[in-house]
């Protein structure tokens, strides 16, 4: 980021990727006392990864479907970014050490600054929160077709979720946060 930039005009968004997948999260749920309620669990290993971003801020977030986490995924999110980033205004992001946040590949847009978080510092980025949520809410004790179910069911997850007005805002902001 420019030195000289002024840090009202800055939003911070926090970035992180997660796994989505026909190996999936049992949860809890509810049943009589006494009784072992049955989950369902697949054996099959197909998945796709969501790269996603918010802005507490703004109560704004970006998503991305792909096929695998890599830098070329990184790249077309970041640029996501960049495009939903005012003119007159910065982007940092905030990204945990992936090997695909670390390259000097993804350095490619004036308007968006990368901060890596501390090393095992998840706790730190409260996208984990959000995946925590869609995960919970949407994707537990539940069976997949095939990779286009899997594609169908998180986007509509991702939809839903971030419908709830002000859900992104309550969810992800930190006091520490905010830069002025």
């Amino acid at each position: 980021m420019p030195a000289d930039t002024d840090l009202n005009k800055v939003d911070v968004w926090f970035q992180d990727e997660t796994r989505i997948g026909q190996q999936g999260s049992i949860t809890r749920i509810w049943a009589k006392k006494g009784t072992r309620p049955r989950a369902v669990r697949q054996q099959q290993f197909e998945y796709g990864y969501i790269f996603g971003a918010v802005c507490p801020a703004k109560d704004k977030a970006l998503g991305l479907m792909l096929p695998v986490a890599n830098t070329a995924g990184m790249i077309e999110h970041l640029s996501l970014i960049s495009q939903a980033t005012a003119k007159d205004r910065q982007a940092l992001v905030i990204v945990d050490r992936a090997g695909w946040h670390m390259t000097k590949a993804i350095r490619c847009f004036s308007n968006v600054t990368l901060l890596p978080l501390p090393p095992y510092s998840p706790e730190l980025n409260p996208v984990e929160q959000l995946w925590q949520q869609i995960k919970q809410r949407f994707l537990s004790n539940t069976t997949f077709q095939n990779y286009d179910d899997i594609i169908e069911r998180s986007c509509q997850a991702w939809n839903e979720i971030l419908s709830e007005n002000g859900f992104i805002k309550n969810l992800c902001s930190r006091e520490w946060s905010f830069l002025v």
